[in-house]
């Protein structure tokens, strides 16, 4: 009987803290937004697993440090690579298992990778966006594979360049098979967005005087192989947005659209002529939600970061689309044999750039999440403590129609040192921000999945938002103490 009485005081005593707070009119801050991505590739193990074969639950422990890292670092997306080769990091009907997970191609890793970083990412409040290479079959002809995959059962739309088995993309079936998959992934999986890279055509080696070395063996010229690239980009933007309107299509091509454009810029690969990608027409055409340049050079170079910046976002300012342009930046050139002597104060400049060039562009890319959890040279140390002081939201996707949803009904339960705070979760939301106040000074502290939160102290003031999948945010609800 006693104890039930202290539990009963307990109780009242919670619930009559919780009654210092009242809904307020008070309206806080906009929640600071940018996109803050980074790559998870698989191809060769680059970030994940750490070698091929591993147990189920060492390839669950290293991806969830990935994802742990990402959260402590105020990422807000994970570009993680789900087909490398023909081949798939997730349980697929059209494709074997991928052998860079399980050390076979076909074997099955005990589970389901997708869906593992799916579940532990949402848990964190970051994106995940599914990583398609269209047409590579294999970066090395000598892997094995199985019975299953492509090169065995469709050997007639294969060509074989340098070390490369390529997917024609000439072919009707290679377009409408990178298409499946994609679609198979989005009507099944809890993805925020599909990702595809610059890999439309292999990279030939270069003559002294430009001429490829190689010439792919598909018979056709520039403009035909640019043809068959456009289509499938933009079947592919038309079916995903059919599929699922809300999911973000990416395109991460070469971060020079032709050597020489703009002004200044030298290059050996030409993206336009090379590997058939004109992705300043996507760009223009609203082909993709985000388009992300590689722009791995310093700002000061012949590949000048800045003058290349430039030139992609005044490409979207200039075009009917409107698309943000989020450009890469190469966290793995820091202190490299790629780029000796480069520092994190590099990438760091160019992040800062990034949120100054163009207007309403904030976001960029990082390649990749090894170079991150390396900490080279500092530069996670630095993110952490100067460019990401705040979580970050996401930018909406204003050219898709949609309403914002209710604010939700939030409660608030006090213990000790730490506030709890509930709501029902509310129809059409797919995330939630909150916002704290303590004097006159308001702190965004976290976009979060789920329907509660606990946080340190007791705040004098505490909002809540719901965003729903395009990413527009509702009013918020404000409870302030009395």
């Amino acid at each position: 009987m006693r104890i039930i009485t202290i539990l009963s005081l307990l109780i009242i005593g919670q619930l009559c803290l919780a009654s210092n707070y009242y809904h307020s009119n008070e309206r806080p801050p906009a929640f600071p937004r940018e996109f803050r991505g980074a790559w998870v590739a698989c191809v060769y193990n680059i970030d994940w697993p750490s070698k091929s074969g591993l147990p189920a639950a060492t390839q669950k422990a290293e991806l969830l440090k990935i994802i742990n890292k990402a959260a402590e670092y105020k990422l807000n997306a994970i570009i993680f690579q789900v087909r490398p080769n023909a081949d798939a990091v997730y349980h697929s009907k059209y494709e074997p298992f991928s052998h860079w997970i399980s050390g076979k191609m076909g074997k099955s890793p005990g589970y389901d990778p997708l869906a593992f970083c799916i579940k532990e990412a949402h848990k964190k409040g970051i994106e995940v966006h599914a990583w398609f290479n269209p047409f590579r079959a294999l970066p090395n002809a000598s892997i094995n594979t199985a019975k299953n995959h492509i090169t065995r059962t469709n050997p007639s739309i294969i060509k074989n360049f340098r070390t490369y088995k390529w997917m024609n993309p000439a072919s009707g079936f290679a377009r409408q098979r990178a298409l499946n998959v994609m679609l198979d992934v989005a009507r099944r999986y809890n993805i925020d967005g599909i990702h595809i890279d610059d890999y439309f055509y292999p990279y030939p080696q270069l003559h002294k005087n430009g001429t490829p070395k190689q010439i792919f063996p598909d018979g056709k010229n520039p403009a035909a192989r640019r043809y068959y690239v456009d289509a499938f980009v933009k079947q592919m933007y038309t079916a995903i947005k059919q599929v699922k309107p809300y999911l973000r299509v990416g395109i991460s091509p070469f971060g020079i659209w032709k050597p020489g454009v703009p002004s200044g810029t030298t290059a050996n690969i030409s993206a336009y002529k090379h590997l058939a990608a004109d992705s300043r027409k996507w760009l223009k055409n609203g082909w993709c939600d985000y388009l992300s340049p590689q722009l791995y050079w310093r700002i000061k170079s012949d590949q000048s970061y800045t003058r290349l910046l430039y030139w992609w976002r005044g490409q979207s300012a200039a075009s009917a689309s409107m698309r943000p342009v989020w450009p890469g930046l190469a966290v793995d050139r820091i202190m490299s044999t790629t780029d000796p002597g480069r520092p994190a104060s590099e990438i760091i400049n160019q992040l800062t750039l990034s949120r100054k060039i163009g207007r309403n562009w904030a976001g960029h890319i990082h390649w990749s999440m090894k170079s991150l959890i390396q900490n080279r040279d500092g530069i996670s140390t630095k993110l952490k403590t100067n460019a990401y002081i705040a979580p970050a939201l996401i930018p909406p996707m204003s050219w898709i129609p949609s309403q914002a949803t209710a604010p939700p009904r939030i409660k608030i339960s006090n213990s000790r040192n730490n506030t709890k705070i509930t709501w029902p979760k509310v129809p059409g939301a797919a995330k939630y921000t909150i916002q704290t106040r303590n004097g006159k000074n308001w702190r965004s502290v976290a976009v979060t999945y789920n329907n509660y939160i606990t946080i340190k102290g007791k705040p004098n003031a505490i909002a809540v938002a719901s965003v729903n999948r395009i990413g527009i945010s509702s009013k918020p609800t404000v409870l302030t103490k009395r």
